[in-house]
């Protein structure tokens, strides 16, 4: 587990490498020899343990493969030199994930981009537990949205009993995709903040033959409207011809009546009456 680890002042060891200095020239002018030769191997040895940190880094620091600990705070710092130090950023990182291919819950090919949000939290994880943090985040995700497009269709045309689709309920698909990313990332230390689907399509193949069903679908639910207000008209004229006794049809004169009215309110073009100069049986 991750353990933070509280350095020396990087100042401090600043005096006492300057103040290596003068012993170093004074032990060389008496001819103390190996005196001089310690304290420049002392002051050679003092260098590599400085390290500098920013607001949101970290200093993860190995020991001869053993794991000591994290630095967090930012400022001038002075550790053992014999440490390996690894910087790692702990800011807030975004990317948008290319639209990728998956399939949806009933086999249709769809392509789907997502923006993921995200930050290290646990440096000993993102440094130990993976192998590279960042490629893992990238690849994980894309099988998280393979995974989340598997439980959805695409759309209610062929799955019309789905209370959830990926075009409609868009709350509900990010929410399954981000729990999904946090699932999967938490054993590298990564938090995620945010993550959501910026592109959504049927895949090229498909897009051509889907349009045309959509279409097809709104021209037959706008047909269904104009027929069902085209018969509540026809219905309401022959009722209110009948209540107020202005002409009484027959059968066959209704029907016929009825049928041109219905062409007429129900034909997508403008009607061109031929008008009827004799009487009715004509």
């Amino acid at each position: 587990m991750e353990k933070l680890t509280k350095p020396l002042s990087g100042y401090l060891m600043v005096l006492v490498a300057i103040a290596l200095i003068p012993a170093i020239v004074l032990s060389l002018m008496n001819q103390v020899i190996w005196l001089g030769i310690v304290l420049i191997v002392l002051f050679i040895l003092i260098l590599p343990g400085f390290f500098t940190l920013q607001p949101n880094k970290a200093m993860v620091l190995i020991l001869f493969g053993a794991y000591k600990g994290t630095v967090k705070a930012n400022g001038f710092f002075w550790v053992n030199p014999f440490m390996t130090k690894q910087k790692i950023s702990l800011r807030v990182r975004n990317f948008e994930n290319k639209p990728l291919k998956v399939n949806d819950k009933i086999g249709n090919p769809v392509m789907v981009g997502t923006i993921v949000v995200w930050q290290v939290e646990d440096t000993f994880k993102a440094t130990f537990e993976v192998n590279d943090y960042e490629n893992f985040v990238h690849l994980q995700t894309d099988a998280a949205v393979r995974k989340m497009a598997g439980k959805y269709p695409y759309d209610d045309f062929e799955a019309e009993d789905a209370e959830i689709t990926l075009r409609s309920g868009v709350e509900e698909v990010n929410q399954s995709l981000e729990e999904e990313i946090i699932d999967r990332l938490k054993h590298a230390g990564i938090k995620v903040i945010e993550a959501r689907i910026s592109h959504l399509a049927y895949a090229s193949e498909i897009a051509s033959a889907m349009l045309q069903r959509q279409q097809a679908t709104a021209i037959v639910a706008a047909r269904r409207k104009i027929v069902d207000g085209a018969v509540g008209m026809v219905e309401m004229a022959l009722e209110d011809l009948k209540l107020k006794g202005i002409i009484d049809f027959e059968e066959e004169k209704k029907a016929a009546m009825v049928s041109n009215l219905m062409v007429v309110l129900c034909s997508d073009r403008s009607a061109s009456p031929v008008l009827n100069v004799g009487t009715l049986n004509q």
